[in-house]
């Protein structure tokens, strides 16, 4: 429950942060969805350690490392999924919704399994 809190929390603040780039700046959709996810991945990660799964055998360096690395491949899904999205004619801020919804299991699971053992 407190992983989907967090998760809750991120997918809100990446959305916001995606929406933002778009609307208000004008951005590209790939370099606003890495910016959303750098803020979005630097509060996950610290609501997971301390909060989610309360793992401090190893340093913060340590599973930020393991935890970075699974969100960097859960990133280039979600950015292919968002050019799919996109090409088939959907508009940048459901697809963006779309594709984060889409990577959040794969994320757990990898973060459950290996980042925060």
């Amino acid at each position: 429950m407190r992983y989907c809190v967090v998760g809750g929390s991120g997918y809100l603040l990446n959305l916001a942060v995606f929406t933002g780039m778009i609307t208000l700046l004008g951005g590209h959709y790939a370099s606003s969805a890495v910016i959303a996810f750098i803020v979005a991945w630097t509060s996950n990660f610290f609501l997971n350690k301390y909060w989610t799964f309360r793992r401090h055998e190893r340093s913060a360096v340590a599973q930020g490392w393991r935890n970075l690395l699974v969100s960097l491949g859960t990133l280039t899904g979600n950015i292919l999924l968002l050019q799919m999205f996109l090409w088939i004619g959907l508009p940048a801020v459901p697809a963006q919704a779309i594709a984060v919804v889409l990577v959040m299991p794969p994320n757990f699971l990898l973060n459950r399994r290996w980042s925060f053992r």
